[in-house]
């Protein structure tokens, strides 16, 4: 395999992207605590440039040209290979996007936060800058070594800032931290054999498309061990089933923006590293163990469905969901066939923007009413009508009605699924109906019903608060009705990294399987 075509023109710019958010938190460090309002306007300013800049990259990328564009590689640590690499593709500049969409959304939901305004704000852009880095790195140890970054504030945040409601916020955040961390541990030793197996013609290297490049050298026993490393790493922190039960925790425990980003962003990176690293560079373990993905798959689906129509907290009954809609994206990457991986790719996106729209208005209702039961809540549209319709929205995305970003990446997901695996396929879309249940039912016991005179008091969404709804809520319309903005890309995507002709090769290969 030949390595992948780059663009050099612009190198500086992703590393802007990228320190947009640092450095408004450094100086937010030297700012005193005091002054909480110039604190934020400092750091919704830094996550401004990072999105424009993303926006940039988006709409300048050359889909004709394809490949990674916008590259920088600078030596690191050569002994060992380790380059300082970044770069974007079809498949990683949505999720760059994505990234900066949600953490400028959540600057804004957290608009409101009082409590240790200083601190909150620099470990949330630490938290963004890290989720960011792993979209845009180009080198293995470079990848693994933000998505560590990530772990550190997320435990922080979530035992200070968190919620105590159902479960405590301590108990959450140990929990979400020790799942990422032995899914680091898995994935880990899983980078270091694909290292050492790679380096064995005296050439050491981190790089993706390199190591992708020296597939000869990995034997289909070693792809398949490998592989499974990779499995539980990042399907840990994709919430594959049954390692899940950490993530609707996480989310309840969380502080809005947290969770904002956890579900938009963060689990992403799980479906993302699967791509890029397990199916791209060991296709064979990838099709060895695609049939075991298909099977949990369905249990993220249908299991975590049926777990979200019993729920009462509105955290849990989005957190389950969204375990519920990443087996659409396991079951995906499981086919091994580009127009599902096209759509894998887009409900990452969608899901991403749905997620994060979903919990900023949940965090506005807890804010506001300071509870999350179903019970309690009721009529709410009388008194917060624009709230209930950013609540709609992403209940409506999140139901795959037809106009949302949703709607294409399930369809697609589902045409190029059901070629491979009809049965899984069809109880995939049978679990569409679970979650049309559970999404309309919380929206009418939320949201409409009589006027509860109790809620009277307030206040509905106004000045910086409007901004995660107007922002995701357009742009989940905006992909509905323009899906080749999204699909375009993500195709360019596919066919141009390589991953498309590595499908069609993994297709012809004769090698057992689990079943």
């Amino acid at each position: 395999m030949s390595a992948l075509p780059t663009v050099s023109s612009l190198p500086m710019l992703l590393p802007f992207t990228l320190l947009a958010p640092l450095v408004a938190m450094l100086l937010i460090v030297f700012m005193p605590k005091e002054e909480s309002k110039m604190i934020k306007l400092v750091a919704a300013m830094g996550m401004f440039v990072s999105l424009v800049l993303s926006l940039y990259a988006f709409f300048q990328y050359d889909q004709s040209l394809g490949g990674m564009q916008f590259t920088l590689t600078i030596p690191w640590i050569p002994d060992l290979g380790v380059n300082l690499a970044f770069g974007v593709d079809g498949l990683s500049l949505p999720m760059l996007l994505l990234t900066n969409l949600i953490g400028f959304s959540a600057i804004y939901a957290s608009w409101n936060m009082e409590k240790r305004v200083k601190e909150y704000f620099i470990l949330l852009l630490i938290l963004i800058a890290g989720v960011m880095g792993t979209f845009i790195a180009r080198d293995l140890f470079i990848f693994f070594l933000f998505y560590e970054i990530v772990v550190i504030p997320i435990y922080i945040m979530v035992i200070i800032w968190g919620s105590t409601k159902r479960v405590t916020k301590e108990y959450a955040g140990m929990k979400l931290t020790i799942y990422l961390l032995i899914g680091s541990a898995f994935l880990l030793v899983g980078m270091i054999a694909l290292y050492l197996a790679a380096a064995t013609n005296g050439n050491p290297t981190f790089m993706f498309d390199q190591l992708a490049a020296r597939q000869s050298l990995y034997s289909p026993a070693f792809q398949k061990v490998a592989f499974a490393l990779m499995l539980f790493g990042f399907g840990s922190l994709i919430s594959m089933f049954p390692f899940h039960s950490w993530s609707p925790d996480g989310y309840a425990g969380a502080p809005t923006a947290v969770s904002m980003i956890h579900a938009g962003v963060l689990k992403k990176i799980g479906g993302y590293g699967l791509i890029r690293l397990g199916v791209y560079v060991l296709p064979l373990g990838a099709k060895y163990w695609a049939p075991l993905i298909a099977v949990l798959a369905i249990g993220n689906v249908l299991y975590a469905a049926f777990i979200a129509l019993a729920q009462k907290d509105l955290k849990y009954v989005v957190g389950y969901s969204s375990v519920s809609h990443m087996g659409y994206v396991l079951i995906a990457i499981a086919a091994l066939n580009p127009t599902a991986m096209n759509g894998a790719v887009a409900m990452m996106f969608a899901h991403g923007v749905m997620a994060a729209l979903f919990f900023a208005m949940i965090g506005f209702i807890y804010e506001k009413t300071h509870t999350r039961n179903i019970a309690d809540l009721g009529g709410l549209a009388h008194q917060v009508p624009r709230l209930a319709i950013g609540f709609m929205i992403a209940g409506l995305a999140s139901l795959g009605l037809p106009g949302t970003v949703n709607f294409i990446s399930e369809f697609t997901i589902f045409m190029g699924a059901i070629k491979v695996y009809p049965v899984q396929t069809v109880l995939g879309i049978a679990g569409i109906i679970f979650t049309a249940v559970y999404i309309l039912r919380t929206i009418a016991n939320v949201m409409f019903g009589p006027r509860r005179s109790e809620w009277d008091h307030l206040t509905d969404l106004r000045g910086p608060e409007l901004v995660p709804l107007v922002l995701l809520g357009f742009v989940i319309f905006l992909g509905g009705i323009f899906p080749n903005i999204l699909m375009g890309m993500i195709n360019s995507g596919v066919n141009s990294s390589g991953l498309a002709k590595v499908l069609e090769t993994v297709s012809q290969a004769t090698m057992g399987g689990l079943f």
